[in-house]
């Protein structure tokens, strides 16, 4: 399997910093226009300039503005490895996934029975995506480890209310004790603060997947290196 979003994650985390993956997207389906006018393409380099060890890109078009041509500029112009984020629901979207030049997908435990969600990430590891694995309840992690998911995700919103619901780090304070064993642990969404992501790593987190928030910072260069300082607990999985 390729294991380069895996392995950039743990080599920011051994540098000792707490790995901050910025969410590219257009749109919040809560917040509205999140870019304001800026190119997200050069707002991505500025973030990988600034230390971002991945990146991740919303392609989901109707509520978040994104498109696989993003994807596809972005791949271009990074030298870390991509996640595509969308509502993945058959083998071809992997394939157009790889076909772009993403090298992780996400896959949504909510999405599917454990059957279809099985293949979907058999097929992912075959095709050579890093499938993240999304849960926002027990249940759902429990899914991710039947599958032995080495990249697991806790939403901290319910991604099927399109982000409108609230949330905070909480659910990754109350979940990450019932993460798969040898699982990278990635707090997604509602982290607002440094504060709170420095909250998600002690809760047992291992990374932050964090987009609004930089977005909507007066300067989000300067914002990205306050969620990333202050990391205390190194990853050596």
């Amino acid at each position: 399997m390729n294991r380069k979003f895996l392995v950039a994650l743990r080599k920011r985390s051994q540098a000792g910093y707490i790995p901050v993956i910025p969410d590219i997207k257009c749109i919040s389906p809560k917040e509205g226009d999140l870019l304001k006018g800026r190119d997200p393409v050069k707002s991505a380099k500025l973030l990988v300039e600034a230390g971002a060890p991945a990146l991740s890109v919303v392609t989901e078009e109707k509520s978040f503005g994104g498109s696989l041509s993003l994807l596809e500029s972005i791949v271009a112009e990074s030298r870390v490895p991509v996640l595509r984020k969308d509502f993945i629901r058959s083998v071809a979207d992997l394939r157009i996934t790889k076909d772009c030049g993403a090298d992780a997908i996400l896959l949504i435990c909510a999405m599917h029975p454990f059957p279809m969600l099985l293949e979907l990430y058999e097929q992912a590891v075959v095709i050579g995506l890093e499938p993240l694995v999304e849960a926002h309840t027990h249940e759902e992690l429990i899914m991710a480890s039947q599958l032995k998911a080495q990249l697991v995700g806790i939403n901290n919103r319910n991604i099927l209310q399109l982000e409108k619901d609230e949330g905070d780090v909480s659910s990754t304070q109350q979940l990450a004790k019932f993460k798969p064993a040898d699982a990278l642990l990635i707090s997604e969404s509602s982290i607002q603060t440094a504060a709170q992501a420095q909250a998600a790593i002690e809760a047992g987190a291992d990374a932050v997947l964090i987009g609004t928030s930089i977005w909507q910072a007066e300067n989000m260069v300067e914002f990205y290196h306050a969620l990333s300082t202050g990391r205390y607990r190194i990853c050596t999985r």
